[in-house]
C-alpha cells in the first residue's frame, strides 16, 4: 500500500517533516475509518507501514517517528 498524497490533485511530496505531516494526517484518519478498534500503536505502525515510501521517513526514520508522536498529541488522533 502506497501513501496518500496530501493533495489529491497532485503526486508531489517531499522530504520535509511538513510533507510527512499532511500525508501522516490523512493516513491516520483514513486507516482509522476502516478499523477504529485497533490500538493507537499498532495503528501508527499499519500507518507508516501505508507510508513507507515517502521521502521523509526513508530519510529520516526517527525524526518521521517523533512527527507522528507529535501530530498524534497535537491532534488528540487517538
Amino acid at each position: 500500500m502506497s501513501f496518500i498524497s496530501p493533495d489529491a490533485g497532485t503526486d508531489r511530496v517531499f522530504d520535509n517533516a511538513d510533507s510527512f505531516a499532511m500525508v501522516f494526517d490523512r493516513t491516520w484518519k483514513r486507516l482509522r475509518a476502516k478499523d477504529n478498534q485497533i490500538g493507537q500503536d499498532d495503528h501508527l505502525e499499519a500507518v507508516l507501514s501505508a507510508m513507507a515510501d515517502h521521502p521523509f521517513l526513508i530519510s529520516s526514520p526517527e525524526m518521521a517517528r517523533q512527527v507522528a508522536a507529535f501530530r498524534i498529541r497535537l491532534l488528540e488522533l487517538s
